[in-house]
């Protein structure tokens, strides 16, 4: 895998399986992150002293301020209270996806008006919000078979640039910069990616579409184009 020139931080605001899977990748890769939780940066010493010298622990609003962009680890809601100031201007990653289940029901996304990650960016009008990492897994596999089930999908299907089994993921945004930053990033972490653009489109990997159906294990970039194409929406 590429490795990213020093010097490039990710602000990570959420530190629970996403946020800290994510933050060892990165770092892996050769980034730095700013890391924060609800609760305070002293809740994170042990985290950070686990991932080394390229993570810091911070407030959600140092970790927005010092990142070159942002990701976000947890669900939307309407009335999250996001550090807006400080990722004016940034590419802000949202891996969300909206799980009536769990979040209740957003009559704009079921009457189909609106995708919850366009929710998400009228929440943050001066950032580009792209919708990425949503249909990977952060944790091991729930049906462990071969001992590599056990890593992280976002580990266990990342592969080199041009590996025949390479993987792709999807991405989303009404900011052309956006896709192209998060395209470098997917290519660092060793994915391919597939531009699903603009955000009124992102319902074509939402759960229960086809591309969903073959998340667990990934797809190539071909089969992810031709999964996105046959996505129906579901209205309520």
């Amino acid at each position: 895998m590429a490795q990213r020139e020093p010097g490039t931080t990710i602000g990570i605001l959420g530190a629970g399986q996403a946020g800290s899977t994510l933050a060892r990748v990165a770092i892996e890769a050769g980034y730095r992150v700013a890391i924060a939780n609800s609760r305070g940066p002293d809740t994170l010493r042990g985290l950070v002293a686990e991932l080394g010298p390229q993570a810091r622990a911070a407030t959600a609003a140092e970790a927005a301020a010092a990142g070159d962009f942002a990701f976000l680890a947890f669900p939307y809601a309407p009335d999250d209270r996001l550090p807006v100031e400080e990722l004016a201007g940034k590419v802000v990653i949202d891996n969300n996806n909206y799980m009536v289940w769990r979040d209740g029901n957003y009559p704009e996304v079921d009457s189909g008006r609106k995708t919850v990650h366009e929710l998400r960016q009228e929440q943050l009008p001066r950032s580009m919000v792209v919708k990425a990492f949503s249909h990977i897994q952060f944790h091991g596999r729930f049906e462990i078979r071969v001992p590599s089930d056990a890593l992280p999908a976002i580990v266990r299907l990342a592969r080199p640039a041009g590996a025949p089994d390479r993987k792709a993921l999807v991405v989303s945004s009404d900011y052309p910069d956006a896709v192209d930053l998060v395209t470098r990033f997917y290519d660092d972490l060793g994915f391919d990616a597939v531009d699903n653009s603009p955000l009124s489109a992102s319902w074509r990997s939402a759960p229960g579409t086809p591309m969903w159906r073959h998340a667990v294990d990934g797809q190539s970039r071909e089969e992810l184009i031709r999964n996105l194409q046959r996505a129906q929406r579901a209205v309520r």
